[in-house]
């Protein structure tokens, strides 16, 4: 049984505490680092090409809330000498969860901000906020279109579940069959040569992504007059072709992405003089089912692929050429496919021991973030979470189906650099997030341009 599935305690009747489920050990983890300047938020984007109507979207979100009660959950309060932190789990929401801002120019980025830097407290049900913004730009036939910015709350939950429930809600706001769609499959491939070999040492610590030029954002000072760079994150979304793949090819999308991400690190590395390292790219595996039985909650485990700086720098620039990036496709494939097939924990065994109920709480908390400023120096060079194909419709009937979707994920230093992808109607969405004590939007810029620059590579090299 998963920390997930694991049963509310709860004793029925009038007057009776609300039912209560203790931290899985992705909340606790998270829940001990929470950091004002940089919240800890997932952020999807939905465009629809109509318009929602206000009252049956905000019922149909609320039905789908209760359809997935896990959702519905604050933090408990406790004594400092606690052994657990524990959910709440509520009848209904404590706040109105579904806003609709005043049309405005410029809305649809003023939601995208606060998405990154303003996250649903954990005090209130559900750590989960709903903005619909109306986009001139998003609508067919000349019409305006909706945008959905839902912020969640990523101590509480992650993407993909949240996506769970909005695609029910789609289902109950038009009455039409969102069910998933069946996963694509992989084809079964015999290992390549030297897959395993000439990898950096896990004990090495692997390549940091190189300071950029981050501006300050007024917007967003703690105080007037702050130097430096703003905290927080800042992001970047674009649309791109999928990469062609041909059938029956020995390596996913997810792995081309994969080089791509390595490709594109290495190159701006090399750009601001940072001597070749090797790298580490975290990516989270979700085994969940996609239907109604998806558990709600933080559900991924991380894994982490090893890059040696020697396979990278030979194909930057003219040396990536179709049969080297072949072969690196190869060789990410099989670890890829190995480190999948791992049963472990989420994140890993280190973590279930620090996160035992032996020591209240309060001290955990401290020996937790003690040893993650410790380890930032072995902590993965950047964050790859490939959605993949987005397994429901998300039709909102008479407002239309999804023509796109994108993902974010949490950007804190000592990473400052996430990717995230996802793709509806045969396009692939983009979403490159930083720490802007990190980089700057020109910075933005220029490594979505070497990520599509090194994707475009794995289409050549993928016919060999």
């Amino acid at each position: 049984m998963t920390a997930l599935e694991n049963p509310a305690r709860r004793a029925d009747g009038p007057g009776r505490p609300p039912r209560r489920v203790p931290f899985p050990v992705v909340d606790e983890v998270s829940r001990h680092c929470l950091q004002e300047a940089e919240p800890e938020t997932v952020h999807i984007e939905v465009h629809l090409p109509g318009t929602v109507d206000e009252d049956r979207l905000r019922a149909a979100f609320g039905e789908a809330l209760r359809r997935h009660p896990r959702i519905l959950v604050r933090e408990a309060r406790g004594p400092w000498y606690r052994r657990r932190y524990e959910w709440e789990l509520t009848e209904g929401p404590d706040v109105e969860v579904v806003t609709f801002p005043r049309p405005a120019p410029g809305e649809l980025e003023r939601a995208r901000q606060r998405a990154l830097l303003d996250a649903p407290p954990l005090t209130a049900s559900p750590p989960v906020r709903l903005e619909v913004v109306t986009d001139p730009e998003a609508g067919s036939a000349g019409g305006a279109g909706s945008v959905l910015v839902l912020t969640i709350n990523h101590t509480a939950l992650d993407g993909p579940a949240c996506l769970r429930v909005l695609a029910t809600a789609a289902e109950l706001y038009g009455g039409r069959d969102n069910a998933p769609a069946a996963p694509p499959t992989r084809a079964p491939a015999a290992p390549a040569p030297g897959a395993a070999t000439d990898l950096p040492s896990p004990w090495a610590t692997p390549a940091r992504v190189a300071q950029g030029s981050p501006e300050p954002a007024p917007r967003a000072r703690p105080r007037p007059g702050a130097a430096g760079p703003a905290p927080g994150n800042d992001m970047l979304v674009a649309e791109l072709p999928v990469p062609r793949r041909p059938k029956g090819a020995p390596f996913t999308v997810n792995d081309q992405l994969m080089v791509a991400t390595a490709l594109m690190i290495a190159h701006w590395n090399r750009e601001h003089g940072a001597p070749p390292k090797p790298l580490r790219i975290t990516m989270p595996v979700d085994d969940r089912p996609r239907d109604m039985s998806m558990p709600i909650g933080n559900g991924t485990r991380l894994v982490e692929v090893p890059f040696g700086a020697a396979e990278l720098t030979p194909l930057l620039d003219a040396g990536a050429t179709p049969e080297r990036i072949h072969a690196l496709l190869r060789r990410t494939s099989d670890r890829t496919r190995a480190l999948k097939a791992l049963s472990r924990p989420q994140l890993g065994h280190g973590a279930t021991l620090l996160t035992a109920p032996v020591l209240p709480v309060a001290l955990r908390a401290a020996v937790t973030r003690g040893l993650r400023r410790a380890a930032a120096p072995w902590t993965s060079t950047t964050l790859l979470s490939n959605i993949g194909r987005i397994p429901y419709a998300l039709d909102f009937g008479d407002a239309g189906a999804a023509t796109a979707v994108w993902f974010s994920a949490p950007a804190r230093m000592p990473r400052g650099l996430t990717v995230t992808t996802a793709s509806t109607a045969g396009r692939l969405h983009l979403a490159l997030r930083w720490s802007r004590t990190l980089l700057g939007p020109g910075d933005g810029t220029r490594l979505r341009d070497l990520f599509e620059r090194y994707l475009h590579t794995t289409e050549e090299g993928s016919g060999r």
